[in-house]
């Protein structure tokens, strides 16, 4: 049968187009003036031959080079990890700016949301009492201490509390001096972060990172409650928990009181973009709706900040051709070229991303996926590139350094003071974030259909009957401002959120 809609050409120079939906062999399509023979099961979401491609010739999509054919391919064939590699590809100038001035999108009906502006200057979307850890062997500890204070029972005459939150890890001792920096500059920013107000730092005694060293990172805003204890000074496990709970009680009061909402305008929204099991519709409905989104918060002087480092690669002239200066995107090539060393000496290549339920979807190499990934930052120009979990200080779009990896990288954008997540998956993730909350949007329909208690937003219609991408950039941004308001998450619901802090681990372990 003839077919014209059953497959999306992204640019009229592809070499390829985008199933609609399953395709058989034996179907014809039509597509512009050629008429081309289905000869391989095509998946949606999969990428199919517009015509012939001979061995080692480069392959576009989205109008960009994605890899090189690994043999002889055939209009219809299916084109995919069997035919298609990675490849080496063209790499920007720090000079090749765009100076074309950025139109923004209309300003959307609401403009404000309900949050809390702190005496620093920073607006809060949550509430919380955190209780650090500054070593792996008082994790525990830190754990026990959150459990129980829910266990006893002691917030529940508090109810501008959203939890007491345990935030705890794998290092802090046996470090190199640039591992422990970065991990205290990461508990530092989790400690100072606009939705905590009350902060328990925990440790052993005789660890690298000492409390008293840890403390001297955690510069709070004025009236937040601190407690330090060591467990070995404490007197053990038993005698620490019961005194961490302690300084919690002396908390409560003045954590619940400080926190009354109030309507704020928009510019003091920071939303952490992120992505994680992505698919071959990531790049053509999520994501670019969630640029969509961000591209409204930029626009009311709000700061937005894409992430995962990896998962530009390939993808990074997008953003130096957006660049606001030459030395913003020095350095965000100079990331890159960290990320090549890295690899290389380790035995590895960027192209080990993506990973094999991305390829399921229907991803083949990272320069794909990369090209997919950067739509969630929309068209705003870029402003500024920070280090993993520095503080997000600059209105307008930002690029952190950090890896692929959803749980390390949404620490990463947290730490740097982000306010609100918004992650988008095609295969389907459980990932929640505290102290800031995430709202997870989906890119198909089969996967808002199987796992609708984790998915906030179903981006599908999109792709599937052609709902435009500003109509669910828009939903995305409402659903922002609600979610800011203290409407919870789906993933808030389900209770996730305690187990996602993972800090990047770069560096000696002695």
């Amino acid at each position: 049968m003839a077919s014209d809609d059953a497959v999306l050409v992204l640019n009229n120079a592809d070499d390829v187009a985008v199933a609609r939906r399953k395709l058989l062999p034996g179907e014809i399509l039509s597509v512009g003036d050629a008429r081309i023979p289905v000869l391989d099961v095509i998946p949606l979401g999969h990428k199919i031959a517009l015509h012939d491609v001979a061995e080692a010739d480069p392959v576009t999509k989205y109008g960009y080079q994605i890899g090189v054919a690994l043999q002889p391919i055939k209009a219809g064939q299916h084109v995919h990890v069997h035919n298609l590699v990675f490849s080496s590809h063209h790499k920007p100038k720090a000079s090749d700016l765009d100076h074309h001035a950025w139109t923004p999108p209309a300003t959307p009906e609401r403009t404000t949301f309900m949050g809390v502006r702190r005496n620093d200057g920073t607006t809060a979307t949550r509430n919380y009492i955190a209780v650090l850890s500054t070593v792996n062997c008082s994790a525990n500890v830190c754990e026990i201490v959150a459990n129980e204070a829910v266990r006893r029972g002691l917030l529940d005459d508090y109810p501008n509390i959203d939890g007491v939150i345990p935030l705890v890890h794998g290092m802090g001792c046996g470090m190199a001096t640039n591992g422990l920096d970065l991990l205290q500059r990461t508990l530092a920013g989790f400690a100072t972060h606009p939705n905590v107000s009350g902060v328990v730092v925990i440790g052993l005694g005789c660890e690298v990172n000492q409390v008293d060293l840890m403390i001297k990172q955690i510069h709070t805003r004025r009236g937040v409650a601190q407690e330090r204890m060591t467990i070995q000074a404490t007197g053990g496990t038993r005698a620490t928990v019961e005194a961490a709970l302690e300084g919690i009680k002396k908390m409560l009061p003045g954590v619940n009181d400080s926190f009354v909402r109030t309507e704020r305008p928009v510019s003091e929204l920071v939303l952490g973009l992120n992505c994680g099991g992505s698919d071959g519709l990531s790049g053509l409905t999520a994501n670019p709706a969630l640029g969509y989104a961000s591209d409204l918060i930029v626009a009311q002087g709000g700061r937005s900040v894409l992430a995962e480092t990896p998962e530009i690669y390939g993808a990074e002239s997008l953003l130096v051709h957006r660049s606001t200066s030459e030395a913003t995107s020095r350095r965000l090539m100079d990331k890159i070229a960290w990320w090549e060393d890295y690899t290389a000496n380790l035995g590895a290549t960027m192209d080990a991303n993506p990973s094999p339920g991305n390829k399921a979807g229907g991803i083949t190499t990272i320069l794909e996926k990369s090209l997919g990934a950067v739509a969630k930052s929309g068209h705003a120009p870029l402003e500024a590139v920070y280090d993993y979990a520095a503080q997000i200080d600059q209105p307008g779009l930002g690029f952190m350094d950090t890896p692929g990896y959803d749980p390390v990288s949404v620490t990463g954008l947290l730490a740097g003071g982000a306010n609100l997540i918004c992650f988008t998956t095609g295969r389907g993730s459980a990932l929640g974030t505290a102290p800031a909350p995430t709202l997870k949007v989906a890119t198909n329909n089969a996967l808002a259909a199987r796992m609708p208690d984790d998915m906030d937003i179903n981006c599908g219609p999109i792709f599937s009957d052609g709902v435009a991408v500003a109509e669910k950039g828009l939903e995305i941004y409402n659903a922002l401002l609600d979610l800011a308001s203290g409407t919870p998450s789906s993933s808030e619901s389900l209770g996730y959120g305690r187990n996602e802090f993972q800090p990047w681990h770069i560096g000696v372990v002695m």
